[in-house]
């Protein structure tokens, strides 16, 4: 056990765990400008399939996806490391609460991680994580209690969202980071984490909304997870405004994840 500990909290991974928090700061980047795209008319898949095909078609693509994927490997693994080896010396509650989190993390970038391995073993398309979405709900409200988990889930994910505004808001982010000496890099900083927070906050509602909403009305197949949510804001009086604002903040919040990747505070 102790060996494990050793490895998961070498310097060589917490080095490839923070180019984790990059690569998923691109990935959002991607997301954003795809989603202002759509605000204007054009095509895409405004999700992190269709970030990860647009990176997959830039130079060298092959090479930016392989390392792509090790980064957030390395980050799904340091999560694990967290959320098995770490806050044992808190109060209870307080355990649980960090451990949960981090157990969460482990999820997401597991799941990028396993985005991007698609791709770069030519395997992937930019339409996977709608099919993926789709087919998922499909199959889980035909099961005992599906109806129920769905509703909770989609519930979940948007209280979520809920969670990452008042985060934004609350400039919470902060004590996460090692925030530079210079005042105008602090403000900076502080600008991306605020309006990157609030719009990923957004999108997760939309999308935690959209699962439970379609559950309800036993139309599975109109929950496609990020993309979804995205189109389902187009959809809405001055949709289209809401929709390039929204990538606009999505932009930030992936500029705040590659700040992230040199001040965050890694052991805490």
């Amino acid at each position: 056990m102790d060996a494990a500990e050793d490895v998961t909290n070498s310097r060589t991974l917490e080095l490839l765990a923070r180019a984790g928090f990059a690569a998923s700061g691109i990935l959002h980047l991607l997301v954003g400008t795809i989603a202002i795209r759509l605000a204007t008319g054009g095509t895409g898949n405004a999700d992190f399939s269709g970030a990860v095909a647009e990176l997959a078609t830039q130079p060298a693509g092959p090479f930016l996806l392989w390392a792509s994927f090790a980064a957030c490997a390395a980050l799904a693994l340091w999560q694990v490391s967290d959320a098995i080896f770490d806050y044992n010396q808190l109060p209870a509650k307080e355990k649980t609460k960090k451990k949960a989190k981090a157990a969460a993390q482990v999820l997401v970038f597991t799941g990028l991680a396993l985005t991007l391995l698609s791709f770069a073993m030519g395997t992937g398309s930019g339409g996977d994580n709608q099919e993926t979405a789709s087919d998922l709900t499909a199959s889980v409200i035909k099961a005992p209690g599906g109806l129920a988990l769905l509703v909770l889930l989609g519930v979940g994910v948007a209280v979520t969202g809920v969670v990452y505004g008042i985060r934004g808001l609350k400039k919470s982010f902060e004590k996460h980071l090692a925030m530079p000496s210079s005042p105008t890099a602090r403000t900076a900083v502080t600008v991306l984490g605020v309006t990157g927070y609030m719009a990923k906050g957004v999108v997760l509602l939309l999308t935690g909304l959209l699962i439970a909403v379609a559950t309800l009305q036993a139309h599975p197949e109109d929950s496609t997870g990020l993309d979804g949510g995205l189109r389902a804001l187009r959809d809405q009086p001055l949709g289209v405004y809401l929709l390039a604002a929204v990538g606009a903040g999505l932009i930030c919040y992936g500029m705040f994840m590659i700040v992230r990747a040199r001040l965050g505070k890694m052991n805490q």
